[in-house]
């Protein structure tokens, strides 16, 4: 996956001319899009990458590596050349520029090395190629890239788990219409390898009645990396408790995450009282209509003389 960033930084770099124009890809000499290499502690591999200088100008790129993670629209990058890498981007060594002619490409080597200490799992990193510019009095870096997957053998585990959970329900207040829950949660990768988390809402009411989303995709996670998600159900009878769960694929260990949330079904209760309040009055104008009734026939009865 290809990343571009621009960002204002000081570097210790030549600026290119704001005439020039300087366009630019990285990638593995193998041409894929990454690499994804599974390696032991301890272990020293050496990969190749390609500049290729698509622009109009012999050009010096600046070549760095850093930790790697997933933006919030989960889009893989790079920490910034400010930031300091602690994970796979101190695994790879590689020289500090390149020159590349117009038209041209160059083909350069660098290493991995594992930590002899390293733990088990995913360590995702990235490798850019960057150029300086200048926009007024503010230098820019400009940089395009690729990742680097790495993961240190040993025991892998693939687990997800929702956290920060809550659980709602929105009557329709039409009394003969069901309702719908709304289900929002943080999705989080609990394992130490990436997954491609899938995520799915049911409901069970007061009458045992079962019903499904029909699941979402919830996207990539980098181990330790959290996405916020939600779900939501309709057809939902509100009367007393509504049972919710979350299922994710890789699924939980400690099983599917519930929230319950006790529902009062204020329309139907409604229409209860209203047919209530209707019987009453009903059968207080029938008692009215029977005692002005006894009381005429009452007065049929009476002596027309007296």
């Amino acid at each position: 996956m290809i990343l571009q960033v621009a960002a204002a930084v000081l570097l210790a770099a030549t600026p290119i001319h704001a005439d020039a124009k300087v366009t630019w890809t990285v990638q593995p000499a193998d041409g894929s899009r990454w690499i994804e290499r599974t390696l032991d502690p301890g272990q020293k591999v050496t990969e190749k990458l390609v500049v290729r200088n698509l622009g109009t100008a012999d050009t010096v790129f600046a070549l760095s590596a850093a930790d790697g993670y997933l933006t919030d629209n989960g889009h893989f990058n790079m920490l910034a050349s400010d930031k300091k890498s602690t994970d796979g981007g101190t695994w790879i060594t590689v020289r500090s520029s390149v020159a590349v002619g117009a038209g041209k490409s160059a083909t350069v080597p660098f290493t991995i090395t594992v930590p002899p200490g390293a733990t088990p799992g995913d360590h995702p990193a990235g490798i850019a190629a960057s150029v300086l510019s200048r926009n007024g009095t503010v230098q820019v870096e400009s940089r395009v890239g690729f990742r680097v997957m790495l993961r240190a053998s040993g025991t892998v585990r693939s687990s997800l788990a929702a956290q920060r959970v809550t659980a709602g329900y929105s009557h329709s207040w039409n009394p003969f219409r069901s309702g719908t829950v709304h289900v929002s949660y943080t999705v989080a990768n609990t394992g130490n390898v990436r997954a491609d988390a899938r995520a799915s809402v049911s409901v069970s009411e007061l009458f045992g009645a079962h019903r499904r989303d029909g699941g979402a995709a919830a996207g990539e996670l980098l181990p330790g990396g959290s996405r916020p998600a939600e779900g939501v159900v309709h057809g939902v009878w509100g009367l007393g408790p509504v049972h919710t769960k979350i299922l994710l694929s890789p699924a939980d260990p400690a099983g599917p995450t519930s929230v319950t949330v006790w529902v009062v079904p204020w329309p139907q209760l409604l229409v209860v009282v209203l047919l209530i309040a209707l019987v009453l009055v009903l059968r207080a104008r029938r008692r009215r209509f029977a005692r002005l009734l006894a009381e005429a026939r009452q007065e049929s009865r009476k002596d027309p003389h007296q």
